[in-house]
């Protein structure tokens, strides 16, 4: 099947107006498998934004349909959360019409440059949720508990490892790639700690200045 002409017409008959969109996602890359959707971002002037799910010529699409504003907020609010979907998909997108100017190099710049730099607080309140974390794992006595807290711990040590180093955030499978890009040792550590993340957890905190208990405040954000 050919990926760029059916998203093409798919938006040409569905999105007229539209001022741009464009073609990511691992469709267009080394990542695509058989079962790769096709991830189409539409920037409309006016106009509902959302995002939408559907079939077309037997592909999965999903649709992310924005306005300028819309646009905006979502990538200011990305970069806030360290979590740049929006950013690599208008970063890495083909254009299927339109013309998104300068934005996908924006975007790419954005992707290079990293998050904002963790603060104090926000460091110690992810050593702190490790920590707390950690301590639940090693207690459990229930054996469905454990296994819960040690997905939460598992994927909750990777958060703070990219964090600590300034990286991007992501989930799924971005998750293990930006750890793999970070460290790839404490990447394949940490795939092989799945089921057990408590000695990869307390790597990951050592390196940031350990375990996060006593002593550990946070101030209530102001009223409002």
């Amino acid at each position: 099947m050919d990926a760029l002409t059916d998203a093409r017409d798919l938006v040409t008959d569905r999105f007229p107006d539209a001022t741009w969109a464009l073609l990511t996602g691992s469709v267009l890359g080394p990542y695509r498998t058989p079962g790769s959707d096709l991830d189409i971002v539409v920037l409309r002037e006016t106009g509902a934004a959302y995002r939408e799910s559907l079939y077309f010529r037997g592909w999965p699409v999903e649709l992310f349909v924005h306005t300028p504003s819309r646009l905006a907020g979502f990538l200011a609010s990305e970069r806030a959360r360290r979590k740049p979907s929006t950013h690599r998909m208008i970063a890495h997108g083909v254009p299927l019409l339109g013309d998104p100017g300068d934005l996908p190099a924006r975007c790419a710049r954005a992707l290079a440059d990293g998050p904002p730099q963790l603060t104090g607080a926000e460091l110690d309140r992810l050593r702190y949720g490790l920590t707390d974390l950690l301590d639940d794992h090693r207690h459990a006595t229930d054996q469905g508990e454990r296994a819960v807290i040690a997905a939460t711990l598992w994927t909750g040590a990777a958060d703070l490892a990219l964090s600590a180093a300034g990286r991007w955030v992501s989930h799924g499978k971005w998750l293990l790639r930006d750890l793999r890009d970070l460290d790839a040792d404490l990447a394949a550590r940490w795939l092989a700690a799945r089921d057990d993340p408590s000695p990869v957890a307390e790597e990951i905190l050592a390196r940031v200045g350990g375990p996060l208990f006593d002593g550990y405040r946070a101030e209530a954000p102001p009223p409002g």
